[in-house]
């Protein structure tokens, strides 16, 4: 059956709207990755802070009062921060290349039902949602106690990135050949 819809329709349609969330999430991930390349010491004293563990304090004034039965988790070398910090700046700007660059097969994707559309921006989301959900809740929250730290304490953001990933992979994975109009 062919699809007698005004061309307009196609903006309304499911995958028009997977396209432009994947396309919101790439350009925040490649904005964030810019900004930390061109100003590296914005958010590299936050990487310091979380791993070296030094504000994970109970209220008290940042150093004392830390909890000696997580601190062996702790590293304190700033080379080892540097590091974390360009592994997460490196994983951004991926995220950002996979996301951004999946909309090429949004553009395209009619013919094969959007299935390579899909699947990139399914790789970009789960590697956002890594970082996010895994990197900063996962690992910054709990293994490094970020969430005991009043002044270096990620988790609001990290967790507001996470669920607009995973609203936005639901979205995605929605878009089937059944979505598309005119099929069956």
């Amino acid at each position: 059956m062919e699809d007698r819809s005004p061309g307009w329709t196609r903006f309304g349609s499911l995958p028009f709207a997977a396209a432009v969330l994947v396309a919101l999430n790439g350009l925040y991930m490649a904005l964030v990755a810019f900004g930390n390349i061109t100003d590296f010491d914005t958010n590299q004293p936050f990487v310091q802070h979380v791993l070296s563990m030094d504000t994970t304090n109970f209220g008290a004034e940042p150093g004392t009062n830390l909890d000696p039965d997580v601190m062996w988790r702790a590293i304190e070398s700033n080379t080892l921060h540097d590091i974390a910090y360009i592994g997460i700046i490196v994983w951004e700007t991926l995220t950002a290349l996979a996301l951004l660059g999946s909309l090429v097969f949004w553009l395209r994707g009619r013919d094969d039902g959007y299935v390579r559309a899909r699947a990139a921006s399914t790789i970009g989301l789960l590697m956002l949602i890594a970082l996010f959900f895994g990197g900063f809740i996962g690992i910054g929250g709990e293994w490094f106690q970020m969430w005991k730290s009043q002044a270096w304490n990620g988790l609001d953001p990290a967790f507001r990135n996470s669920v607009l990933a995973m609203i936005t992979l639901v979205i995605v994975q929605m878009t089937t050949r059944q979505s598309e109009p005119g099929r069956v």
